[in-house]
């Protein structure tokens, strides 16, 4: 082969394609080439561009054998751009065509994100199905959760004993899911003891929850006609001192002698502390959290226990709002049908793998024959 070259030089790439990457945000144009006869010996291939108007290339790259592929993500929008590929060998240089012109522009869509789009259109329509028809007054079955179940009884037990309720809605912010959730059932909660005119007690870690906490108790008393009822100073901001939070709370669970405590929400070492506490002054407890690790002390010293999504689905299961129902059926059942689809998946893929039964090549070889 270096015989041959002594007499006739390197051989170029014999043909260049120059195109606007896909699926990508502009600002990018992919190289592709054939290569050259005489790859196996090549050194390097220099990716060089000018813009259409230039007087040279300049070089934007090097591609190692075999390679024969370069994104140059260094070009603006909307300009015109050529390129040449050269195979370089030692001293020998051997330059490829000139491209044809290829400007870059952001696309609209990503075709490999397809599946997220199908996916989003099937959730939202079960969402936007059920929600319709929990308006038209259908009702729509959800699975029963004792601890929810338990809150008229733990409301009315407080009145009836003269001892207040005490709501922890957690210790972290309102940018926590799980606070969110428990602020949602605060909501229903706070409606409950203003109608038994019950004094509900809610001490605050964060400042931001604080705030977001009293305009619902405020709101929901008015909403059952008792704004007459409603005392702002029972809900307060302590401190953001993980433990000074703890132990404020537990002076007043010993002080106080709350009937009820939900511990629902975000919540950390501290959990055992509180639910301990509260356990030894016989009050009926209700929490609720996501943090998995924390789970296992709620079981073992409150009477009822939210696991995980059971939380998120209390604001629905409370006050049977159809837009939170419809919602909560309609997310049920967007799970339902991904587990399906990964089942269907799972048995095709072992299938697959069985020399008398391969689904994948029966499939390829259908749209081959057609």
């Amino acid at each position: 082969m270096l015989f041959f070259l002594l007499f006739i030089g390197l051989a170029p790439p014999p043909a260049i394609k120059v195109f606007d990457t896909p699926n990508d945000a502009g600002k990018s144009i992919t190289i592709t080439w054939s290569h050259s006869p005489d790859v196996q010996i090549l050194d390097r291939y220099e990716v060089l561009r000018k813009e259409k108007d230039a007087d040279e290339f300049v070089p934007v790259g090097v591609v190692l054998p075999p390679e024969n592929r370069f994104v140059d993500d260094k070009v603006r929008d909307n300009y015109v751009y050529l390129y040449k590929v050269v195979a370089v060998k030692g001293e020998e240089r051997a330059e490829s065509e000139i491209s044809s012109p290829v400007m870059s522009s952001p696309q609209w869509f990503s075709t490999a994100r397809i599946n997220v789009l199908v996916g989003i259109i099937i959730f939202s329509s079960l969402v936007l199905y059920f929600i319709y028809h929990a308006r038209r007054g259908k009702e729509l079955f959800i699975r029963r959760i004792s601890g929810l179940d338990a809150v008229e009884e733990a409301v009315g037990r407080a009145t009836e004993m003269g001892r207040p309720i005490l709501y922890i809605p957690g210790l972290g912010g309102v940018s926590d899911i799980a606070t969110i959730a428990s602020l949602n059932i605060l909501g229903e909660v706070a409606k409950k003891t203003a109608q038994y005119d019950t004094t509900l007690l809610v001490p605050n870690r964060d400042p931001l929850v604080y705030t977001v906490a009293y305009e619902i108790c405020k709101e929901s008393y008015t909403n059952v006609g008792r704004p007459d009822a409603f005392k702002g100073d029972n809900i307060f901001f302590i401190t953001d001192a993980q433990f000074a939070y703890a132990a404020a709370v537990d002076g007043i669970m010993v002080r106080e002698k709350p009937a009820t405590n939900f511990f629902l929400g975000m919540f950390w070492a501290e959990s055992l502390i509180l639910a301990e506490t509260g356990a030894t002054t016989g009050a009926i407890q209700i929490a609720g959290t996501d943090a998995v690790h924390q789970l296992p002390f709620f079981i073992t010293a409150c009477d009822y226990t939210l696991i995980g999504e059971e939380l998120y689905a209390a604001s629905a299961y409370l006050s049977r709002e159809p837009l939170l129902v419809g919602s909560l059926k309609g997310q049920d059942y967007g799970k339902i049908t991904i587990l399906f689809l990964l089942l269907i998946a799972s048995i095709l893929l072992l299938l697959s793998a069985l020399p008398q039964f391969n689904f994948l090549q029966s499939i390829e070889h259908f749209f081959a024959v057609r």
